[in-house]
């Protein structure tokens, strides 16, 4: 694994009034690694998302991503650059089959417009790319069904590949097993652990066990601000961290 940084994030604030949702945050996650980002409820994890995909602006502070400052660049010009965010909440095409929402996907990422007149190979290609991502998220067997048939879990792993389709170098993931079952949550820890070395993971999750399983490294954040940082076993053993979050058995939401 490259130990380069991909990304760097540095005091970033955001600030809503009086509330500071980041408070001084920083961050880096190295090329290749699976990075997770973990602490208790309202601590800013999904806000800190937020400020890298560039659905947020922040009140100050700086983003570094492959060498380029994007702490301003809008979010589709973040996604053209490689930085590509999966959603809490799910969000695909519910009409259209699996097939259809990746091939929509590849479109986006060519930076075609939508028209009907395109030359069949062109199109050919797209859904060939279409097939290959549908095959990667564990989907081959369901490309004809509609986004809306898959279940829970298929959902997600539908969304996965809409993200995965844009080719990106770095993949954000807000809880990316919320809401599945054991079943369901152990086959979207095996995809992820599949892309470690494919493309670099930095992911807000709530299940310290898949954390633990899956993150190279793990930053802590508490009160907006990012107090540790670490590899599992060290931040394992962080007393400041034990305090603060791990010694926590309330279940945590973001």
């Amino acid at each position: 694994m490259s130990h380069s940084t991909l990304l760097q994030v540095d005091d970033l604030v955001k600030s809503y009034g009086g509330l500071r949702a980041t408070d001084h945050a920083s961050l880096s996650v190295l090329t290749g690694e699976i990075h997770a980002l973990i602490g208790p409820n309202g601590a800013g994890k999904t806000t800190l998302i937020q400020l890298i995909s560039g659905a947020l602006a922040p009140s100050a502070g700086r983003i570094e991503f492959d060498g380029m400052d994007i702490t301003r660049m809008p979010m589709h010009a973040r996604v053209a650059h490689g930085l590509a965010r999966s959603f809490q909440i799910t969000s695909i095409f519910h009409r259209l089959s699996v097939l259809d929402n990746l091939a929509l996907a590849v479109l986006a990422h060519a930076g075609h417009s939508l028209n009907f007149w395109r030359p069949a190979r062109r199109d050919a290609e797209r859904y060939a790319l279409a097939a290959e991502v549908a095959q990667r998220v564990g989907l081959g067997l369901h490309v004809h069904r509609l986004g809306g048939a898959l279940s829970h879990g298929e959902q997600r792993q539908l969304e996965l590949g809409l993200a995965l389709a844009t080719r990106p170098k770095l993949l954000l993931l807000d809880e990316p097993m919320a809401g599945m079952g054991p079943d369901e949550s152990e086959r979207m820890l095996s995809l992820l652990q599949s892309l470690r070395g494919e493309t670099t993971l930095l992911l807000v999750e709530h299940d310290m066990n898949a954390v633990f399983r899956l993150a190279d490294r793990i930053s802590t954040l508490v009160a907006g601000r990012v107090i540790a940082c670490g590899t599992p076993q060290e931040i394992r053993q962080n007393p400041e961290v034990r305090l603060a979050y791990l010694g926590d058995d309330e279940e945590a939401t973001a």
